[in-house]
């Protein structure tokens, strides 16, 4: 039998070999065509989003309204990008702006608005409410910001610029380019979609670069990428729009603070009676608080007083509080109009007694009411340091509840001149468990957390003078009672108790057992070596000072121990 063989044609092969060059070819030409001439996107991409655009730091924020020529903006755009204290207050329909040296009032219903009470005279209503939103004149709203601002060419949009930007001028130079080059790109790709095209020799901006392009700005604010080699740079400008501030004239305290508050409940003590507080520079006494829900506040000033302590050397910064009532705190501090009532009686206070500084001591405040706290505090500022009065503010460590959460620290430590941290109340008068009224890595650790927030050259350290005797009795049931320095020495050298040294507080620890009440006694003393400890802290983290509460709990020993100026000296 014969064997059949079949071979496939040669000619088979040599077709599929000439489509396989021929694919290749074209795959590397295409290749080569697109790096050499890219087929750009000729989709366009609108760069704004409605009417009257606002820029700001190359992005749209907003958009402008306009009224008989005048330019308003939005508030909200305004407190989200460039100012969150900015404020509308409902009650008087204001719109309130402070800074350093000014509380600015644009009233909803004039044609004038106030800066520190003062009238300014306008041709235009600065505030206007437009479907539910509250929006301000930009004139004269800038003035009061280290902004300029122009007016974008073609659609009346508002380029906000701020102090110190630099802006960098060039030219177009793309003549014999087609349309491709000549439109800006939204990424620096010819490949990405465009935004608008400009002409040979037009007058840009540079704002950027990246990847071989050129992030550019017309004229008319739109702005995109264009090929670097396309472009020929020009100058380069700093924005100026500084903001004139006026510098508070203070009456500076000679070295670091040594402040100690004078505990005034109903009348102020006979001078005559109070020894030389060697190193004391600063009296805090209790004077000014909150007497309604109206504004009004009470006064225990003295004259007298004010003289003594100007006798000694001593400042005199008057102790400003709310009557730690949340109620009091809420109604009086949530209204501009009743802000402002605080703020002018404790002026006349001032001045009537010739104060050198207001201490703040707002306490027990619901968490939501801190934001109408920090408001007041922002207010009253400027008008204290206009007056030439130091403005110290009492805050807790960070803890939660009513006498801690609702401080806005850092907000706080940007407005005052100085903060006292009332490092004390580890263990309160009704504490579930006995314990040092502030122990030393307890106060440590939390100053350490609290500078997180606040600088440590406005930190005042609030130290406590008292100590708590506390009683724990064999059901189980716990008291205590505050006693002064001499008192509490007093009573360990009566029941002739033994203290030691304990290290984990810092502090000399006492214990006595009562047979007849079948009680123990426990006391973690503030003496001169637990009070030394705490100044040691003031200069290790270089504090601005410390501050006692209060002068009634001293004995003698207390001020040598917090004498800061001589410790540095040495």
């Amino acid at each position: 039998m014969s064997q059949l063989i079949i071979q496939p044609p040669k000619r088979q092969k040599k077709k599929k070999l000439i489509l396989g060059l021929t694919i290749g070819i074209f795959l590397i030409l295409s290749s080569v065509l697109l790096l050499f001439y890219p087929f750009a996107s000729k989709e366009k991409s609108s760069y704004f989003d409605g009417e009257k655009p606002i820029l700001l730091n190359g992005k749209q924020i907003g958009n402008a309204i306009t009224a008989n020529d005048t330019v308003y903006l939005p508030l909200s755009v305004w407190q989200k990008n460039i100012d969150s204290s900015i404020t509308y207050d409902s009650s008087s329909n204001s719109v309130i702006v402070t800074t350093k040296d000014k509380v600015v009032q644009f009233p909803t219903d004039s044609v004038s608005y106030f800066v520190n009470n003062e009238a300014v005279n306008l041709q235009f209503h600065p505030i206007k409410d437009e479907n539910g939103e509250v929006y301000v004149a930009i004139d004269p709203l800038v003035d009061f910001y280290a902004l300029s601002y122009s007016i974008l060419k073609d659609n009346n949009g508002i380029l906000l610029e701020k102090d110190g930007e630099k802006k960098t001028y060039a030219t177009v130079k793309a003549a014999k380019k087609d349309e491709d080059y000549k439109r800006l790109r939204t990424e620096p790709s010819m490949f990405a979609s465009y935004t608008a095209e400009v002409a040979d020799k037009e007058s840009i901006t540079i704002e950027n670069e990246k990847d071989g392009y050129y992030y550019i700005r017309k004229k008319n604010g739109i702005a995109g990428f264009i090929k670097k080699d396309l472009v020929q740079k020009g100058k380069t400008e700093t924005v100026k729009a500084e903001l004139e501030q006026k510098e508070p004239k203070l009456e500076k305290v000679n070295g670091p603070i040594q402040l100690t508050w004078e505990a005034v409940y109903s009348k102020n003590p006979d001078t005559s009676t109070i020894k030389k507080m060697e190193g004391v520079n600063v009296v805090s006494p209790t004077w000014f608080k909150l007497s309604d829900n109206k504004g009004n506040v009470s006064n225990l000033g003295s004259t007298a007083y004010v003289k003594w302590a100007h006798k000694q050397k001593y400042q005199v910064w008057g102790l400003f509080s709310n009557d730690f009532s949340p109620e009091k705190t809420h109604e009086v501090f949530k209204d501009y109009k009743t802000r402002k009532k605080v703020i002018r009686q404790l002026l006349v206070y001032s001045e009537m007694y010739n104060l050198d500084g207001i201490n703040i001591d707002i306490e027990n405040v619901n968490e939501e009411d801190g934001k109408y706290v920090t408001q007041f505090v922002r207010e009253a500022t400027p008008y204290l340091h206009d007056a030439g009065l130091t403005v110290s503010m009492d805050v807790t460590f960070i803890a939660g509840g009513n006498y801690s959460a609702f401080f806005e620290r850092a907000h706080l430590s940007d407005l005052v001149d100085y903060m006292v941290v009332m490092a004390y109340d580890e263990h309160w008068a009704t504490s579930p468990e006995s314990g040092s009224v502030a122990s030393l890595p307890w106060v440590e650790n939390n100053l350490e957390s609290l500078m997180e927030e606040v600088p440590n050259e406005k930190l005042v350290l609030g130290v406590p003078l008292y100590t708590r005797l506390w009683e724990e009795k064999a059901n189980g049931d716990i008291s205590s009672k505050a006693l002064s320095m001499e008192k509490a020495d007093e009573w360990v050298k009566k029941h002739k108790v033994t203290v030691t040294y304990d290290e984990e507080t810092g502090q000399n620890y006492g214990e006595y057992y009562d047979s007849k009440t079948k009680s123990t006694y426990k006391i973690w003393l503030e003496d001169e070596v637990s009070l030394s400890n705490r100044a040691k802290l003031v200069d290790k983290y270089d504090l601005a000072g410390i501050a006692s509460w209060s002068r009634f709990f001293a004995d003698e020993t207390a001020w040598s121990a917090l004498a800061l100026e001589e410790k540095k000296e040495q």
